[in-house]
């Protein structure tokens, strides 16, 4: 990574132009309407990757430092497919509040923050108090992005077997950051029914454990009233989503309905190797960049902040991340096989339709500023 100028300094002219003196005119325009800070500076096309280094791939609490090098990736993919800059920012302090203080004085350089590999139950509150303190989007990648590719390609795997999304019972194997999200969206994009699992099985009202945002979810969720474990839940099922790990055995699989969908995405390792999956299942998905139908978030994010940056948004809403749900599964809509219902992330289509979709839907929701 570098940072390079969009603009030469080649001589005392450039240079009285890029610093002093010519910069305190540039200065004195923003002090008298902050609003051209966007128009004058990168603000409006910068964003912040902030993490506390907690939650790390798969690699777990790993420190700030360890983190840096997945920040640092993060940012390319931002420029490479969405032509945004991004910033690395991994932050020695883990306490909610100090993180979003800290985030929260850092703002006025960016044009928004994608939260990364921050532990949950601690993401959900961060993100949800800084979108309060700030007018500009703030976005939990693990989060929302994970779900909004999930729901693209579970539309397509939908459509390319004559289902109807609302006909589908889905269970989630993960109670994290992805795991609710998803099922947010899931219920969102009008699925039959969904239960989620965490390690004491599933998720349901009234289970005396229960954190506030598992609670929520058990709410929400579990329209069979489903209580045993993984496992049980899956008797019958047509849709397994993996964020979990671990392996589910073969012959729970087995149990799954006819023509189900297996999305098994913990990596490196999916819950459901493809090649068990493909006994059972009409569609699989795995995260891994070796097998069809790669459930990868950079399909998203890049656009998603591109259309949000744009129209000078000041948050990301619902409606825009169930948009970039819809120009997603749209962008292979013509092309679709059992092994082909997501594009792949070097599909150049990707970014311009999420960017647009996401835009559009700024405005309809009354959040874009431009």
């Amino acid at each position: 990574m570098e940072v390079r100028a969009t603009v030469p300094v080649r001589d005392a002219d450039d240079l009285s132009l890029a610093y002093t003196p010519g910069v305190a005119r540039v200065c004195t325009a923003i002090a008298e309407q902050p609003e051209l800070v966007n128009d004058y500076t990168w603000k409006s096309n910068v964003v912040a990757v902030v993490t506390d280094g907690t939650a790390v791939l798969g690699l777990g609490d790993i420190g700030p430092e360890a983190s840096l090098p997945v920040m640092e990736g993060k940012a390319i993919l931002f420029k490479q497919f969405g032509g945004v800059d991004a910033v690395p920012i991994a932050l020695a302090c883990t306490e909610v509040d100090e993180i979003v203080e800290t985030v929260v004085r850092l703002a006025p350089s960016f044009g928004g923050v994608n939260l990364e590999d921050i532990s949950a139950p601690r993401c959900f509150e961060i993100e949800r108090r800084l979108q309060d303190a700030l007018d500009i989007p703030i976005f939990h990648d693990d989060q929302h992005g994970t779900a909004i590719v999930t729901t693209a390609a579970l539309w397509n795997a939908a459509k390319v077997t004559s289902r109807e999304v609302g006909d589908l019972r889905a269970v989630i194997s993960g109670a994290g950051a992805a795991g609710i999200a998803i099922a947010k969206m899931l219920l969102a994009a009008g699925i039959g029914d969904v239960a989620v699992c965490d390690r004491r099985g599933v998720v349901y009202e009234g289970r005396d454990d229960l954190t506030d945002v598992k609670a929520e979810i058990a709410a929400r969720t579990n329209k069979a009233g489903l209580k045993g474990s993984l496992a049980e839940a899956l008797a019958g099922a047509d849709v397994f989503i993996g964020v979990s790990g671990g392996t589910v055995p073969e012959d729970v699989v087995a149990t799954m309905a006819e023509g189900c969908f297996i999305f098994a995405m913990a990596n490196p390792d999916p819950e459901i190797h493809p090649e068990v999956a493909h006994r059972y299942a009409a569609v699989v998905a795995t995260g891994r960049s070796d097998f069809p139908n790669q459930i990868n978030n950079v399909l998203a994010f890049p656009g998603i902040f591109a259309g949000a940056l744009q129209v000078r948004a000041g948050r990301i809403t619902e409606g825009m991340k169930l948009a970039a749900a819809k120009a997603l599964a749209a962008v292979v809509a013509d092309e679709l096989t059992p092994q082909k219902v997501i594009p792949s992330p070097f599909d150049e289509r990707v970014a311009p339709a999420v960017t647009r979709a996401v835009a559009e839907a700024a405005r309809a929701e009354g959040v874009a500023r431009r």
